[in-house]
């Protein structure tokens, strides 16, 4: 390609390439979890298009990146507080905070080494690199809670008869449940991406790109609710609730895409052409010889990639922990069940018991003592997803009347008769790995004066009951399991 564009950036070409492989190397953990997300979850898979997204938007403004290229090396301690924002997202164990620093990194070393002026060009592009992080599950609770209000209202003036407790909906004609998967956070994030998408390249004036977004973000959740709505007086109308739910996923996404549509045609009429291109030569680049500006935007580059380090330089200090104790010793005693002899592997203890028509396994590991917030957190999350076998999961709370502790995190398979339950315990005290939880964590990294914290996963693998009812009966048989993991770890 021999554009001005091209011409522009050229001598910093080196500078972007090295800078932005060595930044992918800083962060590789960030990346490497963020493709898992893209190849597992459905809301995120349009992430894969982000790339060749912003690739196209260079290419549609080439010929606005006529503009003389500025490095300012300067600018590259805009990269220090980015440092310390994913030191205390890694902390705190929030991974889609630490990939929204390593991209705000990427995004300082293109400001430093392309200039002001040239990045500001190009920002909308740029900005769009936001999109690679899986980030907006935390508003799921929220999404069900609208879905769930939405459709209470919907039925109350439809003259229905209903009950809504909480996510579960009754009609007379049986029962629907708003799963994770039924909140519209896949619809959600697919039309924000899209809608910032329309708005960059179809409108110049601010105004109508922000009104155009915040009709991305609040159409869906109203159609999601519509949907819903419509799921459950489908099923009141054919007299079985099976019946309406059947392939509901599949007609969302129709749905979901005609409502994309409507949006995409509502905006039509508002949009606004590109200027007209300037005159050759009347935005051209002020000369300037590659070594004048190569030398800058090495330097600039070399100072974001330096000042982006320190965070993770400074977790190889506070992961100099002690090691992990042993969990030499049988965890739970359920009556009524029998079990094969425990696994024991140095911090890990699993035990598999056979209650019923139900099997159930339990693993306990113990984890070192200053062990990070992310990697306790994950030795919940983690095993519960194995155990369950990766499936299509739903999130949750298990409430055990009589045992400690008396919450635990629930993950259901939403095809099979399984689930698990899953609780932290944290200096003595039970958690559910909430922000509350992780901030006790990172005081404990940072100071030292907590005991080891704990992971235990019960899940029932199979059967042919309720899953939740085994799991609630199988923990309240153990009393206060808090009391016996503290005895482990101390």
């Amino acid at each position: 390609m021999k554009s001005a564009a091209w011409q522009n950036i050229r001598p910093a070409a080196p500078a972007l390439a090295a800078g932005i492989l060595l930044l992918v190397l800083l962060f590789h953990t960030e990346a490497g979890a963020a493709i898992h997300v893209w190849n597992t979850s459905t809301a995120y898979g349009h992430c894969w298009l982000v790339l060749p997204l912003v690739a196209w938007l260079l290419w549609e403004r080439r010929a606005e990146a006529a503009v003389a290229m500025a490095p300012s090396p300067l600018l590259a301690i805009l990269a220090l507080p980015v440092a310390v924002i994913w030191l205390a997202a890694y902390l705190l164990g929030i991974m889609e905070g630490r990939q929204l620093a390593a991209v705000a990194c990427a995004e300082i070393l293109l400001l430093s080494v392309l200039g002001r002026r040239l990045w500001w060009a190009l920002s909308a592009a740029f900005l769009y690199l936001f999109f690679l992080v899986p980030f907006g599950a935390f508003v799921t609770p929220a999404l069900q809670d609208f879905t769930a209000g939405f459709v209470a209202h919907g039925l109350d003036a439809l003259n229905i008869p209903s009950r809504v407790t909480a996510y579960k909906i009754e009609i007379p004609e049986g029962q629907f449940y708003v799963a994770e998967a039924c909140a519209g956070l896949r619809f959600l994030i697919a039309s924000v991406a899209f809608g910032v998408l329309y708005a960059v390249t179809l409108f110049r004036s601010p105004l109508r790109r922000i009104v155009f977004i915040l009709a991305a973000v609040a159409v869906p959740i109203i159609a999601n609710g519509f949907r819903a709505l419509g799921i459950v007086v489908l099923g009141h109308a054919l007299g079985s609730a099976q019946a309406a739910e059947t392939d509901h996923v599949l007609y969302g996404w129709i749905f979901f895409s005609i409502v994309i549509l409507l949006l995409a045609l509502a905006g039509l009429p508002f949009r606004q052409d590109a200027p007209a291109s300037p005159a050759p030569g009347a935005t051209s680049p002020a000369a300037a010889s590659p070594a004048a500006l190569g030398r800058p935007a090495l330097a600039a580059c070399a100072w974001v990639v330096v000042l982006a380090a320190t965070g993770p330089a400074l977790t190889l200090l506070l992961n100099a922990g002690n090691g992990a104790p042993n969990a030499a010793a049988v965890m739970l005693t359920p009556p009524n069940c029998t079990q094969t002899p425990p696994h024991l592997d140095g911090p890990v203890a699993m035990q598999n018991f056979a209650c019923g028509s139900s099997r159930i396994t339990a693993r306990l590991e113990l984890l070192p003592h200053r062990a990070n917030p992310s990697r306790v957190v994950e030795a919940a999350q983690g095993p519960a997803a194995a155990l369950l076998q990766d499936a299509d999961l739903d999130g949750g709370r298990l409430d055990v009347p009589g045992a400690t502790p008396a919450a635990w995190a629930l993950q259901r398979d939403r095809t099979n008769a399984r689930a698990s339950a899953a609780a932290l315990f944290i200096d003595g005290a039970p958690g559910l790995g909430g922000l509350r939880d992780r901030w006790r964590l990172t005081l404990d990294l940072l100071t030292g004066a907590g005991r080891p914290a704990a992971a235990l996963v019960v899940a029932v693998t199979d059967g042919d009951g309720n899953p939740e009812t085994a799991l609630r009966e199988f923990i309240m048989t153990q009393g206060d399991v808090n009391a016996r993991v503290g005895r482990l770890v101390q």
